[in-house]
């Protein structure tokens, strides 16, 4: 039976030594493996004496997201993304909400989908998606893939996304520079201690490598994930704040990001706000001019304010964002350069006709700190066929259409606070399923109906121990 692993395609950064074993110099680990053997991430490895990568083209479903779920709010807000993910990671932190793929030995093969560079460039150009994001479990161990895709993507006029833990090498960070638009980049401490302990990496060379992309100039946002009882303290908004304003600069935006108990950390708890507003503020009061909260609702900490006057220049709710101050990149108040790039994205235009005779419509409610949904649906039939949806409060649809044989992933998310939930419609040969979202960074790997679900439980799998 063929599986994931029983392909694979030449990698880079390999170096051969005397006793037929290879050194992989992707990432700071330096895996030297023999004929055979995988190294750390599981997905790269030394086939008959040559670095190979076994997940080339191999990723979870492609999903339409929002630019802010990737903790980026500084470069064209409001944007849809096309988010990849692929297996595999150069580290295994102890929280990872994306453990089902990240690990390579946990991941199932109905989770794997294959994809072609102009596969994927095709895809976000028929869907009117400008930004690839290179996402989920780390992309760090999908070099080969990244980079070959993210080159025909720049030919093709779109943006290229590069969400990551950053335990990279220098050298192959320089083969990113080139290609990738936006670093949206998690440094999760500013302890070598946790990094060991909690990530099985070290500190130093991440710190490294976000010095290395802000001296590029490229755009660069930083986030730390607040892990309840561990790094939700004043210590490390401190210290985190202090990095950022010695070694980059006091305008590079700043997320502090609420955690969910997952993987092998359950017994905890989710972050508790108090905390998230605690570093928040100290992080103002040291300097760092953009600091929000993330993975939170109804928070002013999620809004852009102009730096001059103080006017809010972009309004968000959950994963939806609206610009309401700007003209061009300047406060419309007093003429301040905001400091956000690309333009906000303008709203996708509604159908207000009522939906066709034939279509499947359905409800579905948000719950507790439940308020997005991926929808998976695929086009069964021969002919091509539309899926619909709208918040239950308001008219108009957005509609998407579908190729026969296309299989489409997209998220949904609450977008205001009187929202209570979403319709979708489907039309005949149209099959669909539902994956509720509980932070921006997860990729849920079981169908709603197939899990537990309350008002702050995700229906993720269990962990086996």
């Amino acid at each position: 039976m063929s599986t994931w692993r029983s392909t694979f395609h030449p990698a880079r950064f390999g170096t051969a030594l005397d006793d037929g074993r290879i050194r992989c110099g992707l990432c700071p680990r330096h895996c030297a493996m023999r004929p055979g053997q995988l190294g750390f991430c599981g997905v790269r490895g030394n086939h008959e004496g040559a670095l190979v990568s076994y997940n080339y083209g191999k990723s979870v479903h492609a999903t339409e997201e929002m630019i802010e779920t990737e903790a980026v709010y500084h470069y064209a807000p409001g944007s849809r993304i096309l988010s990849m993910g692929n297996i595999g990671c150069m580290m295994n932190c102890a929280y990872c909400h994306n453990w089902k793929t990240s690990q390579a030995r946990q991941v199932a093969e109905d989770d794997v989908h294959r994809y072609t560079p102009q596969e994927v460039v095709a895809l976000a150009l028929r869907h009117g998606i400008r930004v690839l994001s290179w996402t989920y479990n780390d992309p760090v161990v999908w070099h080969e893939f990244v980079t070959e895709t993210a080159t025909l993507a720049r030919a093709h006029g779109l943006l290229n996304l590069y969400k990551s833990a950053f335990y990279i090498s220098e050298q192959a960070i320089a083969e990113l520079l080139p290609l990738i638009d936006i670093f949206s980049l998690s440094l999760k401490s500013m302890d070598p201690a946790y990094y060991r302990k909690l990530t099985k990496g070290e500190l130093a060379p991440v710190l490294a490598g976000i010095k290395q992309v802000h001296r590029s100039g490229r755009h660069l946002e930083l986030s730390t994930l607040m892990i309840t009882d561990l790094s939700d303290d004043e210590d490390t908004a401190r210290a985190v704040s202090r990095f950022v304003l010695d070694e980059l600069d006091a305008s590079v935006p700043l997320h502090f990001v609420r955690f969910h108990p997952d993987y092998q950390m359950t017994g905890s708890i989710r972050t508790p706000i108090p905390r998230l507003e605690r570093a928040r503020a100290l992080a103002l009061e040291l300097g760092v001019r953009h600091v929000y909260l993330g993975n939170v609702y109804d928070h002013d900490a999620t809004h852009t304010a102009c730096g001059s006057c103080g006017t809010r220049l972009v309004e968000r709710y959950g994963m939806i964002a609206r610009g309401v101050g700007l003209d061009g990149s300047r406060c419309a108040s007093c003429g301040a350069e905001s400091g956000i790039r690309g333009g906000v994205a303008e709203a996708r235009a509604l159908d207000h006709a009522p939906p066709a005779p034939g279509l499947r419509l359905s409800e579905h409610r948000w719950q507790g700190d439940l308020r997005s949904l991926h929808v998976q649906v695929r086009n069964d039939s021969a002919l091509p066929r539309e899926v619909r949806h709208r918040p239950l409060e308001r008219p108009g649809w957005t509609v998407i259409r579908l190729q026969p044989g296309e299989s489409h992933r997209f998220i949904l998310a609450k977008s205001a606070p009187d929202e209570s939930g979403v319709v979708v419609a489907v039309e005949d040969g149209v099959g669909s399923s539902l994956h509720d979202v509980f932070d921006r960074a997860h990729f849920p790997t079981v169908a709603r109906e197939a899990g537990t679900l309350d008002a702050d439980i995700s229906p993720l799998p269990a962990f086996p121990r």
